[in-house]
């Protein structure tokens, strides 16, 4: 049974939860109810639209608009990136696959466009250039090997390279590696420093640390070069042979790996035009400079697929490691690999091999389930365990320049589309209050009453789902002008919490029961929600509002909606 646990802060009360693998409650396909565990194993990815599929089609629509939208310049702003393929899955059934813009656009860094006929429209198959999204594949690897009993994850790098040893390394483990806490440095120049692969790799593997072993979070390259380096080491395949054999044949994944075969140039996305190194418009070689001087084949980066099959990979994690008969990890080690071993780094949730909980570009779908990773060429994957669905966004946004911008806006929108259009259910009748998910914006709902001598009981049930600066407020006013915070107390199946009148959290997806006194005297009560520039969770909803005093029901919210003034808020059915 999981309850919610208190953080104080000066100005709220922080409603957060323990991060384990799996929630407790039914599957429904809503937002608000959780699952008891990994899905069918025998569940199979097909093609179903939104509604089909049980979502609301509109917040998907206008995700899709506004990942079209930003391939298009804004003004002076260039645009987020030439194309982009967006996937999304719910319960087994692929509701939307749409590509939008160009693979190929640019002939050289200023962003020069090639003529019209030399330009490669994005299809819904193409090849994208996955950077850091190969940490995954890699960290699969590991955990395949830790099964077998070849790895033991506490055990030092240095038991399986002797070398790593250098340089005080001796005592990281492969633990540390997989969740970025060894102590190494981000990253290192490694393809200009040194002149061929193998004294790269040692480089790698011999570095420096820049923190003591386990006493930092930062994330590093490194790490999954060396553990790249130690599944060669263990079993004397190359990451190639190892990732295509344990991971992309028994997936059916047909168009993932490294170095892709050439005939397929035309349904590869570009990345930028390097001039250091000379290497001019890259397209259908990795982008990342040090794979590329390691042969194409590392740890880090390389690996290049497509929507479609890394919605199979997604499909996969969320069937417990097995996908169409085929079994990649154990239930055992898919649970490692999504639940949280960095809880002394607050904010910087991994698991082993996926990042946790990053609302900067998981949106609404953020939450102690929720895994994935992103890669520097503009790919993300989000995968919510709790609601089984996925989304995919992959871009060429580093076509023709890194430095045109970040492309995380389109990943937040894509991930919140999908969050918005799972339902939460109303807790009483058909409709629940809505408070929005717009950024920098205050929304309100207010209800006046006439508290007799005495007081009175406030009394409505809660959902909330938010980052952890914005919040709710529940607050009264005699004049309209000035309002006072209303302390409340939230419960949770037996558990109580008192607030000083205001709230946010997230990680917990189910209605509360909230109870409040009012002071005599003429009134209004009013829910105030308030959100900061950035990021958004999956909102606040209000329902079943009664208000009572010992000489009967004051408001009944459930019989006299009309009794509410909203602004921002709105009556969402679902």
């Amino acid at each position: 049974m999981k309850r919610w646990a208190a953080v104080t802060t000066t100005s709220a009360v922080i409603l957060t939860m323990a991060s384990p693998a799996v929630a407790s409650g039914n599957n429904s396909g809503r937002f608000d109810q959780p699952y008891d565990g990994y899905a069918p194993k025998t569940t199979l990815l097909r093609d179903a639209t939104p509604a089909k599929a049980g979502l609301d089609p509109a917040p998907i629509d206008a995700a899709l608009a506004q990942v079209a939208a930003w391939t298009q310049p804004s003004g002076a702003t260039k645009p987020l990136y030439a194309g982009a393929v967006t996937l999304l899955g719910h319960n087994g059934k692929i509701v939307t696959r749409t590509a939008t813009g160009l693979a190929l656009k640019y002939a050289d860094g200023q962003g020069t466009e090639l003529p019209p006929d030399q330009q490669i429209p994005m299809r819904t198959d193409t090849i994208f250039d996955m950077a850091s999204v190969s940490k995954l594949f890699t960290s699969i690897v590991v955990l395949q090997l830790v099964e077998k009993g070849k790895v033991d994850l506490d055990a030092p790098i240095a038991t399986y390279i002797p070398e790593f040893a250098e340089n005080g390394k001796e005592t990281v483990t492969v633990r540390q590696a997989l969740t970025h806490t060894s102590g190494f440095p981000s990253w290192l120049p490694l393809w200009s420093a040194q002149p061929d692969p193998a004294s790269r790799l040692h480089m790698a593997l011999t570095a420096k640390l820049q923190n003591p072993p386990g006493s930092t979070y930062l994330y590093s390259d490194l790490n999954l070069i060396a553990l790249g380096e130690l599944a060669h080491r263990v079993t004397g395949k190359t990451l190639d042979k190892l990732v295509a054999d344990g991971i992309t044949k028994p997936l059916q994944m047909r168009d993932t790996g490294y170095n892709p075969d050439p005939k397929k140039k035309q349904r590869i996305a570009a990345t930028e035009y390097q001039a250091s190194p000379p290497r001019g418009m890259v397209w259908g070689e990795v982008h990342d400079e040090n794979a590329w001087s390691l042969g194409g084949v590392a740890g880090h980066a390389g690996v290049f697929s497509t929507a479609d099959d890394m919605a199979v990979l997604a499909q996969t994690f969320l069937n417990g490691g097995s996908y169409r008969g085929a079994r990649i990890l154990k239930e055992s080690s898919v649970t490692a690999m999504i639940t949280n071993f960095n809880q002394g780094f607050p904010g910087n949730d991994h698991g082993l091999g996926f990042e946790l909980n990053q609302r900067w570009y998981m949106g609404g779908l953020s939450g102690p389930r929720t895994a994935g990773h992103t890669g520097y060429t503009g790919t993300s994957l989000v995968i919510d365990f709790d609601s089984r669905s996925f989304a995919i966004l992959l871009t060429n946004r580093v076509h023709p320049s890194r430095n045109w911008g970040s492309n995380n806006p389109a990943r937040r929108a894509v991930a919140q589309g999908l969050a918005l259009a799972l339902g939460v259910g109303p807790r009483h009748g058909k409709d629940a209050w809505f408070s929005g998910t717009t950024d920098n914006a205050t929304s309100t709902l207010d209800a006046k009453v006439d508290v007799p001598a005495g007081g009175a009981k406030l009394a409505f049930d809660l959902f909330v789902d938010t980052e952890i600066s914005d919040l709710l407020y529940l607050e009264t006013s005699t004049d309209g002008t000035t309002w006072t915070k209303v302390p409340f107390t939230v419960r949770d199946r037996g558990s109580a919490i008192d607030t000083d009148g205001s709230i946010s959290g997230s990680g917990d997806r189910h209605w509360h029961q909230v109870t409040a006194e009012l002071q005599a005297g003429r009134q209004t009560v009013r829910w105030r929600y308030t959100s900061d520039p950035l990021y958004q969770g999956r909102g606040v909803y209000v329902d079943g509002v009664k208000i009572t005093s010992g000489t009967g029901l004051l408001l009944d919210g459930e019989r006299t909606p009309e009794s509410f003034t909203a602004t921002g808020w709105r009556l969402s059915r679902r």
